[in-house]
C-alpha cells in the first residue's frame, strides 16, 4: 500500500476504531458481527431473529444487538429490535447502491461501497452520484480490481471529522464520489488539511486496508 492509504487506514482507525471494539467483544458477538455482514453481502439482508439467536443465544438477542450498537458496530432499526446494516453495508437506502451476489443492498459511503469486493472476493457493481456535480457514477469491480469507471476521472473524497454520534450518519456522509479534478477541487477548495482525494485504485485499498480485518 502507498504512504497515502496507510496513514488513511491508520487515521480512519483512529476515528472509527472497529477491529479494535470487534477484539474487544467476547466470541459470540465478534461472530455475529461477523455474520451481519457477510449476511448483508451474500444474502442481501441482515440475519433474522433465529439466526441471531443461533448464535449468541435466545435470551441474548436483545442484549447483543445493544452492545454492538452502543460499539458503533451495527446500526439498529428505530425500535432497536433489528439490525439494519454493519459497516461497510446497510438493508437501508443510501445514495450508494452495490450489487453484488444477486442482490441490491446499499454502502453507508463511497470508501464502504469499494470495500465489498475485496472483503468477499466478488465481482459488483456501485451506482452512485458525484456529491458536487450530481453526475451519475457508475463502477463495475471484481474483487480489489475496478474493471471499468464512468466517468473513467471518477475520484473519492474523504472530509476527515470525528463521528458524532453514529458514523453512518455523520463520517460517512463526506466520504463521496466525485466526477474528476475539477469536481474534487470545487468540493474541498483548497483545504487539504481536512480533505483527501484518492484514485479509484487508492480507495479500493485503503477500504481493504481498513475492512478486511474485521472478517
Amino acid at each position: 500500500m502507498s504512504d497515502l492509504v496507510v496513514e488513511s487506514v491508520r487515521h480512519l482507525n483512529q476515528l472509527l476504531p472497529l477491529k479494535a471494539r470487534q477484539d474487544q467483544l467476547p466470541p459470540a458477538l465478534r461472530a455475529l458481527h461477523r455474520a451481519v455482514i457477510e449476511s448483508l453481502v451474500k444474502q442481501g439482508r441482515p440475519p433474522s431473529g433465529p439466526e441471531i439467536a443461533a448464535i449468541v443465544g435466545t435470551d441474548q438477542v436483545d442484549a447483543a444487538l445493544e452492545r454492538l450498537a452502543a460499539d458503533d458496530l451495527v446500526v439498529l432499526s428505530p425500535d432497536r429490535r433489528e439490525i439494519r446494516g454493519a459497516y461497510p453495508v446497510t438493508a437501508d437506502v443510501t445514495k450508494h447502491e452495490v450489487r453484488v451476489s444477486g442482490h441490491h443492498i446499499h454502502a453507508m459511503c463511497a470508501v464502504d461501497a469499494l470495500s465489498v469486493g475485496p472483503m468477499f472476493g466478488l465481482s459488483l457493481e456501485i451506482d452512485s452520484r458525484c456529491r458536487q456535480t450530481g453526475t451519475a457514477v457508475h463502477i463495475e469491480q471484481q474483487a480489489e480490481r475496478v474493471v471499468s469507471a464512468s466517468p473513467s476521472t471518477v475520484k473519492v473524497g474523504v472530509r476527515w471529522q470525528t463521528p458524532q454520534g453514529s458514523a453512518a450518519a455523520s463520517l460517512c456522509m463526506e466520504m463521496v464520489f466525485l466526477r474528476d479534478a475539477d469536481a474534487a477541487a470545487a468540493w474541498h477548495q483548497g483545504d487539504l488539511q481536512r480533505h483527501t482525494v484518492y484514485t479509484l485504485d487508492q480507495a479500493v485499498q485503503f477500504g481493504a486496508g481498513f475492512f478486511k480485518p474485521l472478517l
